[in-house]
């Protein structure tokens, strides 16, 4: 197993859910420690797609250590230096103009602000309605910043949310792997995006 610590992060796309979850067990099998961390909203919300509680567990049972949900213990991520790498999966819309505008609010964002300042990689998994609308411009300037990753991404479904973008998940192994290495995966942008 990789001996470098991952930090994962999960944001209120709960659509994403099951192939992020995928994604992060593959991680596990991967790496020996993946530090999982959920925003307010992957935390708290039920949805149609599940009870919080029970993606909490789910995910505490693949990554066999305790979520991270609040600010204070997220924190010392960067004074400690407790992580080689965070993965922010699903990085939502709403995520994606908090970093791009340096808002440090959420565990998700404050984790990110607290891990950067070690200028190690942070890799990116979008998933947003509003990718090439209103998030395109978030999008744009963290592409244009120094270690930031993205897992590549398409369009999701053209007809009928032209402007939505979704990482495909199945890559975000490679991703990490790349963005350790200094490197972002190519190619970024997919024609097809898988479903």
């Amino acid at each position: 197993m990789r001996q470098e610590r991952i930090g994962f992060c999960l944001t209120g796309s709960f659509c994403t859910f099951e192939p992020v979850l995928a994604a992060l067990a593959r991680l596990c099998r991967e790496y020996e420690s993946v530090q999982p961390i959920l925003s307010g909203a992957a935390a708290g919300i039920d949805s149609r797609f599940g009870a919080a509680a029970e993606f909490r567990a789910r995910i505490e049972a693949i990554c066999r250590r305790p979520v991270w949900d609040s600010l204070a213990q997220v924190e010392p991520i960067g004074p400690k230096k407790l992580l080689e790498l965070l993965v922010i999966a699903p990085c939502t819309g709403n995520s994606l103009a908090k970093l791009a505008a340096g808002v440090a609010d959420t565990p998700v964002t404050l984790a990110c602000k607290a891990h950067l300042r070690n200028g190690r990689p942070v890799v990116l998994a979008v998933s947003t309605n509003d990718g090439l609308a209103a998030n395109a411009r978030s999008i744009g300037t963290l592409l244009d910043r120094k270690h930031f990753y993205f897992v590549p991404f398409g369009q999701d479904d053209p007809e009928k949310k032209p402007a939505s973008l979704v990482a495909d998940m199945s890559r975000l192994p490679q991703t990490v792997a790349a963005a350790l290495a200094g490197r972002q995966l190519q190619p970024l942008l997919l024609r097809e995006q898988a479903q």
